[in-house]
């Protein structure tokens, strides 16, 4: 047996000692940091690859506000595509694949693509891929006769208002607005379709300067992934939907098998950035790292969902888990992800302060509008399911989703050991309202740091042991509530 010396620590242990600063206001502090060592991220912030908390309205959400979400892997490899692919389409400049329809498809083909797809208009092409309309939803709308051709009720190419394939920002913003059209086809001089830009994707570059975008203007989003040799497959589908950061989902990250899994996708996908977790010690980056991975998650047992401390006796508080991993992560210049345990912007502060680049936030995002859990009223008040992804209903869905089983029987049941818990969590409304004020805060105890950067928070952090008596003082006491 062997015992540490040393007392492991969690948010609620320790406050940071406030320094000397310079900085007037909250506005002057950058609180941009690597998510691997080439993507960077405007908001240090993660939505957990959770089935309550990111499917694609969130990942669009996170990207738009600087952050980025990691879709869960709970679902089938074809959703799970197609769940990038809405997160690629959401936003960009250029569509470099707009959707296309043949003109001699029909106004009801037409209709039921842009139902399917959400769409509010398509671009007619004919088989060589030349620009030949666009039809929109106005346009098949009111049509009588849904077999008519779509040639028939589309706006021709001669009255098209097009750009060619190398068209600024600026220049077609002009284009639009004189015009007073919506969308921008871009031409080849040949007149083969190479593109599309919208005034709404340009209307929301403007709302979102700071968005997380990879280099053709698209949001960046992540694909979260599990060790089984069919897995690879899931990464490649979800690459090619244009999924740039992969991330491989397990409990305990130390393991023959993750090691194995972040050299396989290294070797195959060289070009897309690999999170590996979850660790608790330093040991446990060196491992990932020697494997190639291109950022490390921390956090075993501290999710606020999660019960594998309790059923397994195995954990790491999550400041001790963080400072030790950081300890070797600096060394190897190897981004750091804190994952569980943080409940307000504080404790967020914490974990950057303790070494980590970015925090994942589950429990924390799971009540707002874009979280996919299923919503529930009680006592008149609105809630949304936040459930462990080592839940007995998940555990359950995910043996069904691997065809394992088909129907559960009692003795199934009883295989199952949960290591997470199913609850339920306030409606908080949108997304963009939480990360605001979880941004403000961190802002607000960088300044008490004097540290204007992240790198700068980590060097001028010092955590003071704190009593239960000292945790009660730092809540509001000795009043009555309004």
């Amino acid at each position: 047996m062997k015992l540490r010396p040393d007392i492991a620590l969690t948010f609620d242990d320790v406050l940071l000692v406030p320094r000397h600063s310079s900085i007037r206001s909250r506005q002057d502090i950058d609180l941009s940091s690597q998510l691997t060592r080439e993507i960077q991220l405007h908001l240090p912030i993660i939505s957990a690859n959770m089935d309550t908390v990111t499917e694609a309205s969130m990942a669009i959400a996170m990207a738009q506000h600087g952050g980025i979400g990691v879709l869960h892997r709970f679902m089938s490899l074809e959703r799970q595509a197609e769940q990038v692919r809405k997160v690629k389409r959401a936003e960009s400049l250029v569509v470099h694949n707009p959707l296309t329809i043949s003109p001699d498809a029909s106004v009801a083909q037409a209709r039921q693509v842009m139902v399917d797809e959400n769409v509010g208009g398509l671009v007619v092409v004919d088989e060589s891929g030349r620009l030949a309309g666009m039809v929109t939803t106005r346009d098949v709308l009111l049509a009588t006769d849904p077999l008519l051709p779509v040639r028939a009720v589309m706006t021709p190419r001669e009255r098209l208002v097009v750009a060619g394939t190398n068209e600024t920002l600026e220049a077609a913003r002009e284009k639009l607005y004189q015009a007073r059209v919506e969308k921008l086809p871009l031409i080849t001089p040949a007149g083969t379709l190479t593109g599309l830009i919208t005034a709404q994707d340009i209307v929301k570059i403007q709302e979102h300067p700071h968005a997380t975008k990879d280099q053709l203007g698209r949001l960046r989003v992540g694909a979260a992934l599990g060790v089984r040799s069919e897995d690879v497959e899931r990464a490649a589908a979800c690459i090619e939907a244009g999924a740039d950061l992969l991330v491989v989902d397990i409990a305990h990250g130390d393991s023959d098998h993750t090691i194995q899994m972040v050299k396989r996708l290294k070797q195959s996908f060289p070009g897309t950035g690999v999170m590996a977790g979850n660790v608790a010690t330093g040991d446990g980056v060196r491992e990932l790292a020697d494997a190639g991975a291109d950022s490390i998650k921390v956090g075993v047992g501290a999710g606020s969902i999660c019960i594998t401390r309790i059923v397994t006796g195995f954990g790491v508080p999550q400041l001790t888990a963080i400072a030790d991993c950081a300890e070797v992560s600096r060394k190897l210049d190897l981004p750091l992800v804190a994952d569980g345990g943080m409940r307000t912007s504080g404790d967020v502060t914490k974990a950057l302060a303790a070494g980590a680049s970015t925090v994942m936030l589950g429990s924390m995002l799971a009540g707002t509008e874009e979280a996919p859990g299923a919503e529930i009223v009680r006592d008149g008040r609105r809630y949304k399911v936040v459930r462990g992804m080592a839940s007995l209903s998940a555990n359950v869905e995910r043996r069904k989703l691997d065809n394992t089983v088909v129907e559960f029987t009692e003795e199934d049941w009883t295989e199952v050991v949960p290591e997470g818990v199913e609850a339920f969590v306030p409606y908080r409304g949108d997304v963009a309202d939480i990360l605001i004020q979880v941004a403000g805060g961190v802002r607000s105890g960088m300044s008490y740091a004097g540290a204007r950067t992240i790198p700068v928070l980590w060097e001028n952090a010092e955590f003071v042991r704190v009593t239960p008596a000292g945790t009660k003082e730092s809540g509001s006491h000795d009043v009555n509530l309004i």
